[in-house]
C-alpha cells in the first residue's frame, strides 16, 4: 500500500532514541525527507545521517529551541512528529515533587509540543495542510502516582492535540494522538530508567519490576518502539484524509476499561 509519504518532509522531535529513532527510520524506509531533532548525535542517527536523514541538534526544551527545529525543515513541511518526552518516576511520594521537578516534566512533555505546534502550524496551513502527529501515553488517561507529573503532562498534551484537531481541521491539518503503554526503551528498561528507579526504591531487580509491567498487559510483554513507529506513519499518512482529533492506544491490553 502507497502511504503518500515518498518525498514528504517530515520533522520528528526527540529523535535520538527509543520511539523517536524507530520513527524516522520508519519514515526515511518510505522515502521521506526526515528533519530529525535531537539534544545530540546519536551514533544511530549519524548513521542514518550517511543515508540522507538530516540531522538537527536542538535543546528542545528552550523557548526558541521546537521553533528553530521547524524552521530548519523549510517550507515544505508536511508531517509533524510531536514525540519528545521525559519521565522520571517519584517514588517518595506528591509532596517530594518539587516545583524544579514539575518545569522540568512540563517543558519537555507539554511546553515543547506547544513550542513546535506554534511554528508548525503556520507552515502546514500555507502550503494547504498536512499532518501532526502527537506520541501521549496511555497515562494521559491511566493517571498515575508514581508519575503524577508525567501523567498530568500527557493529560494536558492530548487535550491540546485535539483542541488543535478542532480549530485547523478546516484548514487541511489533520491531528491525532497515539497513547502507548511501557515499550521496550531506555525510558523503562534502561540505566535510570523507570524500571531500574522503581527497583531502587522498592528493593526489587529491576528485572523484577519489568516483569511485573509485562504481566500487567495481556500479551504480557511491552510494546516495541518500532510498533508505535509503524503506527505514526499509518497514522500521518494522507490516505485517511478524515482521520483526525483520535487518540489510538497501543498498550497490549493494559489499560481495562472502554
Amino acid at each position: 500500500m502507497d502511504l503518500q509519504l515518498d518525498g514528504q518532509t517530515v520533522v520528528v522531535t526527540g529523535a535520538g532514541r527509543g520511539i523517536g529513532l524507530a520513527t524516522v527510520r520508519a519514515f526515511a524506509r518510505e522515502g521521506a525527507r526526515v528533519v530529525a531533532g535531537s539534544l545530540s548525535t546519536t551514533d544511530e542517527l549519524a548513521a542514518l545521517a550517511e543515508d540522507g536523514v538530516e540531522v538537527v541538534e536542538v535543546d528542545l526544551a528552550t523557548a526558541d529551541g521546537p521553533a528553530r527545529l521547524v524552521a530548519a525543515a523549510g517550507p515544505d513541511l508536511a508531517v509533524l512528529v510531536n514525540n519528545v518526552g521525559f519521565v522520571h518516576p517519584r517514588p517518595d511520594g506528591f509532596e517530594r515533587v518539587t516545583d524544579a521537578m514539575w518545569q522540568q516534566t512540563l517543558e519537555l512533555d507539554l511546553l515543547a509540543h506547544v513550542r513546535a505546534l506554534r511554528a508548525a502550524l503556520p507552515v502546514l496551513v500555507a502550503r494547504g495542510g498536512g499532518s501532526i502527529v502527537t506520541i501521549g501515553s496511555v497515562n494521559a488517561d491511566l493517571p498515575d502516582p508514581l508519575v503524577i507529573d508525567y501523567s498530568a503532562a500527557k493529560a494536558a498534551l492530548v487535550n491540546l492535540t485535539k483542541s488543535v484537531s478542532k480549530e485547523y481541521g478546516a484548514r487541511g491539518v489533520r491531528a491525532n494522538t497515539i497513547n502507548p503503554g511501557p515499550v521496550a526503551t531506555d525510558l523503562w528498561l534502561g540505566s535510570g530508567g523507570v524500571a531500574d528507579v522503581v527497583g531502587t526504591a522498592t528493593g526489587q531487580d529491576p528485572a523484577a519490576v519489568q516483569e511485573q509491567a509485562a504481566a500487567a498487559m495481556v500479551t504480557n510483554r511491552f510494546t516495541r518502539p518500532e510498533e508505535v513507529a509503524d503506527l505514526a506513519v499509518v497514522v500521518a499518512s494522507g490516505r485517511w484524509p478524515n482521520l483526525t482529533g483520535a487518540e489510538i492506544t497501543l498498550d497490549g491490553g493494559l489499560v481495562p476499561t472502554l
